[in-house]
């Protein structure tokens, strides 16, 4: 990322930065849209009789993504902490692990769906070398993708966590594989009752869907506040496969120069220059920054204060003790 920084003009880099200026606090605001939306297509994922409120489900996605966007744990340790946090707020164990997962898969695919109608439109737009070239090269690459999301669906539904509980038999204590299977045997049955609720999946794969498509107007504000204002169609674009760089990437943490590279290079193809490109790409990691930093204190406050408060009742029972142990020599 350095380097395509270095490469590009710095110079160039710092002064368009400095040309969007104050026109960052819109760009970062309108994340809330999208963000908002994949919230909601989560929550209607969680089971009915122990859904939270909307607000806790939108607090606890913002650590979700803060985690996944800052934190180097391949774009699954956000996940792993929402299951947690929303089991706290009331949400059987397994049913809060299931909802996570379904979500995952269906933001997955939904954002496969964007990618390749990204695609589409750019083969629409113009079929010279360039455009062939980038949009075979991400086809490929989302056909990978949709290789792997088939495989895991089949997972899902053939057991995948039951195998898992199997699997582990070699690596932890025989005590503990009694309920790790039993658990696991829940999160599957929870997974496939998931799948099998059409009307649901419906609302929230439509949800994703429209959250994937409204982060166009992040690119076509950037490009607003530069004075190079581009068509909502070519906004589309670039902002489909920059989220296609950001799902083949997603090993490498909030997908650091992958995502860079691909906005120069896509850039390219509508005649921006690479300080340009780049400054679309510094204006995503500038909202991330914003975003994910308080998301990332919350989270800290919010664990703190849990484990403080279940602290406080074994405080009171030992203190409790202590008096009751001391006040018996006087009685005998």
């Amino acid at each position: 990322m350095v380097y395509l920084i270095i490469d590009s003009g710095a110079t160039q880099v710092a002064h368009a930065m400095l040309v969007i200026g104050w026109g960052l606090i819109p760009i970062t605001l309108f994340h809330l849209i999208p963000f908002t939306l994949s919230a909601l297509a989560w929550r209607e994922l969680l089971p009915a009789a122990s859904r939270p409120h909307t607000v806790t489900v939108i607090w606890i996605r913002w650590i979700r993504e803060s985690i996944n966007s800052l934190l180097p744990v391949a774009s699954v340790g956000g996940d792993v902490a929402s299951t947690r946090l929303i089991h706290l707020r009331g949400v059987p164990g397994a049913q809060a692990a299931s909802s996570v997962i379904v979500d995952t898969t269906v933001g997955v695919s939904t954002q496969l769906i964007f990618v390749v109608s990204g695609v589409a439109l750019l083969l629409m737009r113009s079929t010279d070398r360039n455009s062939l070239l980038v949009a075979g090269t991400v086809l490929l690459a989302m056909g990978v993708l949709f290789v792997a999301i088939a495989a895991f669906l089949v997972l899902q539904h053939r057991g995948l966590f039951a195998g898992s509980a199997k699997f582990a038999r070699r690596l932890m204590p025989g005590k503990w594989l009694t309920a790790l299977a039993a658990r696991a045997s829940m999160i599957d049955e929870s997974v496939v009752a998931a799948y099998r609720n059409g009307p649901v999946m419906l609302r929230a794969s439509l949800l994703r869907l429209v959250g994937w498509a409204a982060g166009t107007g992040e690119v076509w504000l950037v490009m607003q506040s530069l004075g190079q204002p581009i068509g909502v169609a070519d906004a589309y674009i670039l902002e489909s496969l920059g989220s296609g760089v950001r799902a083949a990437t997603f090993m490498v943490p909030g997908a650091l120069g992958a995502l860079e590279g691909g906005y120069i290079l896509f850039g390219a193809i509508f005649g921006l220059p690479a300080d340009t490109a780049l400054a679309i790409s510094l204006s995503k990691r500038v909202r991330e920054l914003a975003f994910g930093v308080p998301g990332l204190l919350l989270w800290q406050y919010v664990e703190g204060r849990y484990h403080l408060r279940r602290g406080e009742p074994r405080a009171r029972g030992s203190s409790r003790a202590d008096v009751g142990n001391r006040s018996q020599p006087a009685e005998r």
